[in-house]
């Protein structure tokens, strides 16, 4: 069984994706809403699939004090939580897990947890996911796990030559693990260490206007065929009115 490790941080305006602000339309305040909403499909996709979710969040004292709140890091993060699962069935002795992060980068941190939990807690395998995949669904959390059993590291590409999704059934050095271009380094690391890896299908993670560029049209095109979506994602960027239009040449997203 993998143990699903999301590293979120709580939905905080100008905390969470910063750069999806300034290279979108999107306001702040939206691009927060939508960090919320992917969340939300990041947990319902790992409580729905045969792994164990575990929410690793920020703690607040790691947090810069201008993105301070009244409401600690963990209690945003176990609402965010209810909201999203509480139409979703678990089993009487599953429970949605919440440990604070350790560690001063994201590779400190997703190290320091990938590591906890293969060799302290004696976990078969651990994914690290940051929640801005929202079309990673239970289907690919369990073929990933599938995997695992035959690799030591799985890695899910996105664009720009990063990782959406690190799954390990053996530790790896994680020093500046996610040094650009993030899924080269990852293998490397993984070769370094004498593992096998493998690969899911790419997937779209949302940090820039880019990449929502890419996101929008998808999720328009499913819905309109009826096929399965990201819900709250899927909703909430209905909601807003976006599409993708091409003007002087260039393909922009327009409200």
């Amino acid at each position: 069984m993998t143990t699903i490790a999301v590293l979120a941080d709580p939905p905080r305006e100008g905390f969470v994706l910063p750069e999806l602000a300034e290279s979108s339309p999107l306001s702040e305040s939206e691009v927060t809403e939508l960090y919320a909403e992917m969340l939300k499909d990041t947990f319902v996709a790992a409580a729905k699939s045969g792994g164990d979710l575990l929410v690793n969040y920020r703690p607040d004292d790691a947090i810069p004090d201008e993105f301070g709140s009244e409401t600690g890091s963990e209690d945003e993060l176990r609402k965010l939580a209810e909201e999203a699962l509480a139409d979703v069935p678990l089993d009487e002795d599953e429970e949605v897990r919440f440990e604070v992060q350790v560690g001063e980068t994201f590779a400190g941190r997703a190290g320091n947890t990938a590591t906890h939990l293969l060799r302290e807690e004696d976990v078969d395998s651990v994914a690290i996911v940051d929640g801005t995949a929202p079309t990673l669904t239970r289907k690919d959390l369990d073929s990933a796990a599938m995997k695992l059993r035959r690799s030591e590291i799985v890695l899910g590409p996105a664009e720009d030559g990063r990782a959406y999704f690190v799954g390990l059934k053996d530790t790896i050095d994680f020093t500046d693990a996610y040094a650009t271009p993030e899924l080269e380094t990852l293998t490397e690391k993984g070769v370094d260490a004498g593992h096998e890896v493998d690969f899911l299908p790419t997937m779209t993670s949302v940090r820039t206007g880019e990449d929502l560029r890419s996101l929008v049209p998808l999720l328009n095109a499913r819905i309109a065929a009826g096929r399965i979506v990201p819900v709250n994602t899927a909703t909430y960027l209905h909601e807003l009115g976006l599409r993708v239009e091409e003007a002087n040449g260039k393909r922009e997203i327009v409200r």
